[in-house]
C-alpha cells in the first residue's frame, strides 16, 4: 500500500488517526450525502461507500481510500447533525435520560477491492434540564455533531455509560479498522 487517504474532513476523525500515528493525507469527498437506505446500519455503511468511491476514482493505484459517516439512531430514527439551535435542543431533550445509538459505516476501498462494515456503540445520557441543553447550545458545540452532541467535549458531563468504542462515540471505531488493516495487509 503507498498511501492511506481519509475522504472526509472531519477534524475528530483526523484526531484519532494522528492519535494512533497513522501517516495520511485527508482528501473530503464532495459526493452530495443521499440516504436511500431505512436501517440506519446500512445507511452509515451506503454513505461511508459513496465517498470512499467518490475520491477512489481520482487516486493511483495502491491507495487505500476510508470513508466514513456516523449518525446518532434513538429508536430507530437517525438524527445527524442540527438545523440549527432549536434542533439541537430537540435531539438532546430526546437523548435525555435514556440510551441511544451511534453507528459508524467504514468503507476501504483499494485497487478496486472493497471492504465495509458498520460498529454500533450504545451510549446512555443522565436525565438533562433545560438550563443545561441551554447552557451547552450556546457553547456551539452541538452544531456540527450528529446528535448534537460531542463526547470529546463538554458533553462529556453528560454520559452516564457507554457500552461499546468510545473512538466510535467520537466519530471512528479506530481499533476496528486496525485491525482490518493487519488483516488485510497479511
Amino acid at each position: 500500500m503507498k498511501t492511506l487517504i481519509l475522504a472526509s474532513g472531519s477534524p475528530r476523525r483526523r484526531e484519532i488517526w494522528q492519535q494512533v500515528g497513522l501517516e495520511f493525507s485527508v482528501v473530503p469527498s464532495s459526493k452530495e450525502e443521499v440516504i436511500t437506505r431505512q436501517d440506519p446500519r446500512e445507511a452509515v455503511m451506503e454513505l461511508a461507500l459513496m465517498k470512499a468511491e467518490d475520491i477512489a476514482g481520482q487516486t493511483e493505484r495502491g491507495s487505500l481510500v476510508v470513508g466514513a459517516d456516523t449518525v446518532v439512531v434513538k429508536d430507530g430514527k437517525i438524527l445527524g447533525k442540527p438545523e440549527n439551535e432549536e434542533d439541537a435542543a430537540r435531539m438532546l431533550r430526546l437523548l435525555s435520560g435514556g440510551r441511544h445509538q451511534i453507528c459508524t459505516g467504514v468503507a476501504c476501498i483499494l485497487d478496486g477491492q472493497k471492504k465495509v462494515f458498520c460498529e454500533e456503540t450504545s451510549v446512555e445520557f443522565y436525565d438533562l434540564s433545560e438550563e443545561e441543553i441551554k447552557e451547552y447550545i450556546d457553547t456551539g458545540e452541538p452544531m456540527d455533531k450528529a446528535g448534537g452532541y460531542g463526547i470529546q467535549g463538554r458533553a462529556a458531563g453528560f454520559i452516564r455509560g457507554i457500552e461499546g468504542d468510545y473512538y466510535n462515540v467520537m466519530g471512528f471505531p479506530i481499533a476496528r479498522f486496525l485491525h482490518l488493516l493487519k488483516k488485510w495487509n497479511r
